[in-house]
């Protein structure tokens, strides 16, 4: 760890990694305060060009989520469920004496920062919401009953949750089943020492269980692609407002996950909502174009 990383001891007994940098001595009543969140299959050194531009003027915090990196890591999925993973959020905010803050999240930890707009949790704590390539709750969970090509791009979720692949995670790690489920072949944008970062933490099996515990805990039903292509007769979507704080979306438009039908419908669930599209861009935009997204940030902040 660097020297602005400390380590985190939640009350639920979670110890969490945690880059913690930017002013110094900053309270609930000084500056403004950046709370990143990374997705899978990454680390808080998903916003390393984030952090490198904003820390001067930001407290940015950004840990490494409980199953990742040197986080803790239980093997049971349930506990990765939504509420586990708010309330690690809401814990680590108060440990660290966090007052109002912008919640800025990528891929699943773009799902946490949705989940912890929509429910409120910190509504009086939380000034502004960002998303990068994360996709809303409602209109992902539609796609994948009604839209052929979310489904067909969600079906390694299918392969996460088959408990047939565990022995693969314990003997070899996250990489192999990465290169099954997803033809995975690593991205020549990466820099080596990311890159190498990534592969060592990937390589221990208790890390590489919690890592795809995230996708076992309850997240969306992803039927197969032989399924009728309707919604289920009990279809619901929770009874939860709109998102009422002010809301960044920037969105890698090549995104071989998350197709761009995630971004129809936005405006009828988010009361405040810029968009900031980035073509010729897959799905890490935080490093794939940093200068889009952290332009994107800048003006969004200002």
């Amino acid at each position: 760890m660097n020297d602005d990383m400390i380590r985190v001891k939640l009350p639920s007994g979670i110890e969490l990694d945690v880059l913690d940098t930017g002013p110094p001595k900053m309270g609930p009543s000084d500056g403004e305060t950046l709370i990143f969140l990374h997705g899978f299959p990454e680390s808080h050194r998903t916003w390393r060009h984030q952090i490198a531009a904003f820390s001067d003027r930001y407290r940015c915090i950004a840990p490494d989520q409980r199953g990742y990196a040197g986080s803790s890591n239980p093997q049971d999925p349930g506990e990765y469920t939504i509420e586990k993973l708010m309330g690690d959020i809401a814990q680590l905010e108060d440990a660290l004496d966090v007052g109002k803050f912008t919640l800025v999240g990528h891929d699943l930890g773009g799902v946490v920062a949705w989940a912890i707009a929509l429910t409120g949790v910190m509504k009086d704590r939380i000034d502004r919401l960002v998303i990068a390539n994360a996709p809303h709750p409602f209109i992902f969970s539609k796609l994948l009953y009604l839209n052929p090509d979310q489904r067909a791009a969600s079906q390694y979720v299918r392969m996460f949750r088959d408990r047939e692949n565990d022995a693969l995670l314990r003997e070899k790690g996250l990489l192999p089943l990465l290169v099954k489920a997803l033809d995975f072949q690593g991205s020549a944008n990466m820099e080596p020492a990311e890159r190498d970062r990534l592969l060592k933490e990937w390589s221990n099996p208790d890390t590489a269980v919690a890592m795809i515990n995230w996708y076992r805990a309850g997240l969306s039903d992803v039927p197969p692609m032989d399924a009728p292509f309707e919604l289920p007769a009990d279809y619901a979507t929770p009874p939860l407002p709109n998102v009422a704080v002010p809301t960044l979306i920037v969105w890698g438009m090549n995104d071989l996950a998350l197709p761009d039908a995630n971004l129809e419908g936005l405006d009828d669930l988010v009361d405040d909502l810029t968009l900031v599209q980035v073509p010729d861009c897959g799905h890490f935009v935080t490093w794939e174009a940093p200068a889009a997204f952290n332009a994107a940030l800048e003006s969004f902040l200002a």
